[in-house]
């Protein structure tokens, strides 16, 4: 039986207008609870927008953090959402989880950074989180380019993820990633990979849209490439380790003694 369920918020945010964006994600949140969501995941960069230039103090504020808690509180759904955060001499693409009460539980920092969009702005993060339970689904977060590696969304599976929450930016040509990397990525880890992503266009970059939930079974329920959307998916942990444990075995089936390799620097 699910203990709750995860929806994805594809959108446009509102540029140069943090409130407003704010308010939208507000308006979000109580839509997907009205709707039987208890989690929702929201966009990379989804207060300010992406490909927008230099990020002013105001888009990086810790104090945006605050305002996501209080929407989290005031709406009563876990968010986990993509924002840009100054900390001390960093500034950091971010995402932020938070529970249904308001408690900021986990925030990480993008490890793989893409292309000058991101190295122009931001620091790479230092690892990888452990995944947060929110009433019985434990929640796991990348950011767009990361989920493109295998290595994160293995990570976040062994160390129990029902769900990887994916805020992204993905833009064109790069479609493919939607379509076939993120249900790849849920069924080889069998767990539900949420990837939420933007629509329209930012200075020279045009977003492909398709946001997805992906179950560890492979399938999907996916936007369109150009609507603001809300997808809504059930989650039930219990299938989940089922599954694991008699379906799909790969994390037990593992060999890690043979690969060793992989955790070598390059020579």
């Amino acid at each position: 039986m699910a203990h709750g369920a995860v929806a994805v918020w594809q959108m446009a945010p509102t540029i140069g207008d943090l409130d407003a964006n704010l308010r939208r994600l507000a308006d979000t949140a109580r839509t997907a609870r009205d709707r039987g969501a208890t989690i929702l995941v929201a966009p990379e960069l989804c207060l300010t927008g992406y490909d927008i230039g230099p990020l002013d103090d105001a888009s990086t504020a810790p104090d945006l953090v605050d305002a996501v808690a209080a929407i989290a509180a005031d709406t009563g759904i876990a968010l986990v959402m993509g924002l840009a955060l100054r900390e001390e001499q960093e500034t950091w693409n971010a995402s932020v989880i938070v529970d249904r009460c308001g408690r900021v539980r986990a925030i990480y920092r993008k490890t793989h950074l893409f292309g000058d969009l991101d190295r122009s702005r931001f620091s790479p993060g230092p690892g990888t989180i452990p995944p947060v339970d929110l009433d019985g689904i434990r929640v796991g977060t990348v950011i767009c380019y990361d989920i493109e590696f295998p290595e994160p969304a293995r990570l976040a599976a062994l160390a129990g993820a029902h769900v990887l929450a994916v805020p992204t930016a993905n833009m064109t040509p790069w479609t493919f990633i939607n379509e076939h990397v993120i249900p790849v990525r849920a069924f080889e880890n069998q767990l539900y990979v949420a990837y939420a992503n933007h629509i329209g266009t930012e200075g020279e970059t045009t977003y492909v849209g398709h946001s997805v939930i992906a179950a560890p079974d492979g399938t999907t329920v996916r936007a369109d490439a150009l609507s603001e959307d809300l997808l809504i998916v059930p989650i039930d942990p219990a299938d989940i380790d089922h599954r694991r444990a008699r379906v799909a075995p790969y994390l037990s089936d593992r060999r890690p003694a043979l690969y060793h390799a992989l955790s070598e620097e390059d020579r």
